[in-house]
């Protein structure tokens, strides 16, 4: 009961910004069923005053009404159904925008933990539930309820017991759909979580299709495809099964009560003991019932499916971001940022994990220094790249810019002061320029070619058919991985930011460009401070200092020259890397 509650409070909050529509389309239905009921008792008395003095005068006076009362009736129905159905399509729209708003504030992590494929299904497929839910569901409950509270009194003033008896078998009705509904609400849940699996299935193979083709795999995929699929026609086969028990169900016990007023009714007219034009009025008014009963199926339904739906959208919008801005957070405008770069005893452990990615940290790296930072895989480079522009939940008092805690800062200005080039160099499906000019999507074409120029991509851009328009395909699929990096450095140059971050970001450069590129960057009069985190260790010998990272820990810190000198890791990696240059 608290949870169909809290649905319901749930259903509220959606409508109230469209209340007055609401308020429309159920008042134009509470019209339609009054006009609905006011029609057969005209029906009524035209059949018992013409069936004593027949004239065409007479007939007119009760066709006419008739006529425009229908029309009327007709057309208040249409606006009732534009108003309702158009508050579920304003609904679906209001959370689209609310859903896509909330996923932007969540931090990467809960992407790693969640599948594209299940939140697009989310966003989409249950959005429509939701929508048919505030628009069908509304209108035909609203409908059922108005025809019967208008309804029943006018018929038990013609005849009680006829009344009664005709809807004797309502309560079985509702019986039927009582306990139906928890097996359609299951049956329904199982439908939209398969529907997700599949959507899951899809994205991941249409985002790894060259892999699927490096490796010969497309066979074991269409098994894998053939497999869900066949679990979303068996959970749909099941839940058919099931409406198609319960609706002719319901629709068999609502005319039954048809049955009963035929019976009853013209063995009271042989007797005379009811008025013809009384027959005809219970006849239509039970006639009225039989429809919004018999909807009340696919009604039960689509609200089953809503309420699963509004459950799989609220345990997206009840993870709550734990990155956030601080109440008491200061602004720090790019231009006022100088660039320095503290640590203090700076730990961070991941959710699950029992050894800590970064063990006590500490540094200070000058406005303007360019600092490398080496070492094994795993030893926490990533992790520190990620910890400074707050992409990781880090504690207050262990990371500052320019003296201030980075927690403390909104995050729009924090991130604003930071460039930062992951290794996974992604890029939208769009042209080059659109792509370096992400971040200042206004930038002329003069800056845009200043930046490709730091990045060295220029040159090999200016040779592709159609040069900075040139489309790159969904995740920069047309370039080369070299490419691809270069691009989003470029990227990351034209926001001119004090600070710059490149994980990794030239890996699939060689040595002889990434030497150059950080020649560029940490260059010219107006430096910036650069954090250069690389496996490319002749690149990272000419930074002002080198940071060697091991199993979360700074283990040594020095210029090239000064570590090559002592023993230690460092000295270690160099060696192995000479070895490797000699061999290739």
């Amino acid at each position: 009961m608290a949870q169909q509650t809290r649905r319901l409070a749930k259903l509220g909050a959606y409508l109230r910004p469209h209340w007055r529509d609401s308020a429309l389309g159920i008042f134009a239905l509470l019209t339609v069923n009054a006009l609905g009921v006011y029609i057969p008792l005209l029906i009524r008395n035209s059949v018992d005053k013409l069936s004593n003095n027949f004239s065409l005068a007479e007939l007119r006076n009760y066709v006419i009404p008739i006529i425009l009362f229908s029309s009327a009736m007709w057309l208040i129905r249409m606006a009732s159904r534009i108003w309702l159905f158009g508050v579920g399509c304003q609904v679906e729209f209001d959370l689209k925008q609310k859903i896509f708003e909330h996923l932007l504030k969540l931090e990467p992590a809960y992407f790693a933990n969640n599948t594209v494929g299940d939140l697009i299904s989310r966003a989409t497929s249950d959005l429509s539930n939701i929508r048919r839910l505030l628009g069908f569901v509304v209108l035909s409950f609203a409908n059922t309820i108005f025809a019967y509270s208008l309804t029943l009194p006018v018929m038990l003033g013609i005849s009680v017991d006829m009344t009664l008896a005709a809807l004797a078998v309502y309560p079985l009705l509702f019986l039927v759909v009582h306990m139906f509904s928890d097996r359609l609400r299951h049956e329904q849940a199982a439908v939209q979580e398969k529907l997700s699996d599949i959507s899951e299935l899809i994205q991941e193979d249409v985002s790894g299709i060259s892999l699927i083709k490096i490796y010969a795999q497309e066979e074991n995929e269409r098994r894998a495809f053939a497999k869900k699929n066949k679990q979303i026609l068996a959970a749909n086969i099941q839940l058919a099964k099931t409406r198609n028990m319960i609706f002719p169900l319901i629709g068999g016990l609502a005319n039954v009560s048809t049955l009963i007023i035929l019976t009853l009714g013209a063995t009271r007219i042989a007797n005379k003991t009811l008025e013809v034009g009384d027959f005809l009025a219970l006849l239509i008014y039970v006639e009225r019932l039989v429809f919004p009963t018999a909807l009340l199926g696919f009604t039960i339904t689509a609200y089953q499916r809503g309420e699963v739906s509004i459950d799989r959208l609220e345990a997206i919008f009840s993870v709550k971001p734990n990155i956030k801005d601080e109440t008491d957070a200061i602004s720090l405008p790019s231009h006022q940022v100088q660039g320095e770069i503290v640590a203090k005893n700076l730990t961070f452990t991941y959710p699950g994990a029992s050894t800590p990615a970064l063990n006590n940290l500490n540094f200070k790296i000058a406005p303007g220094e360019t600092v490398s930072i080496v070492g094994a895989i795993g030893s926490g480079k990533s992790t520190l790249a990620n910890a400074i522009p707050r992409l990781l939940d880090i504690e207050p008092g262990q990371l500052f810019l320019d003296g201030e805690d980075i927690t403390k800062i909104t995050l729009v200005d924090l991130r604003g002061a930071i460039a930062y080039v992951p290794q996974d160099s992604f890029l939208f499906s769009s042209s080059i320029k659109n792509n370096i000019r992400y971040g200042d999507p206004v930038s002329e074409q003069e800056e845009v070619e200043k930046a490709a120029n730091i990045a060295q991509i220029h040159p090999e851009i200016i040779n592709f058919p159609h040069k900075y328009e040139t489309i790159v395909g969904e995740r920069g699929i047309t370039l080369s991985g070299g490419q691809r990096q270069r691009s989003a450095l470029a990227r990351a140059m034209l926001v001119d930011s004090p600070v710059l971050i490149l994980d990794d970001a030239l890996s699939s450069v060689d040595n002889q460009t990434a030497t150059k590129i950080l020649r560029n960057i940490s260059g010219g009069t107006q430096r910036k401070t650069v954090i250069f985190i690389t496996h490319q260790l002749s690149a990272a010998a000419g930074a002002d200092r080198i940071f060697v990272m091991d199993k979360g820990e700074i283990v040594q810190v020095g210029t090239h020259m000064e570590l090559v000198q002592q023993d230690g890791l460092y000295r270690n990696l160099w060696s192995q890397h000479k070895v490797e240059e000699l061999l290739s």
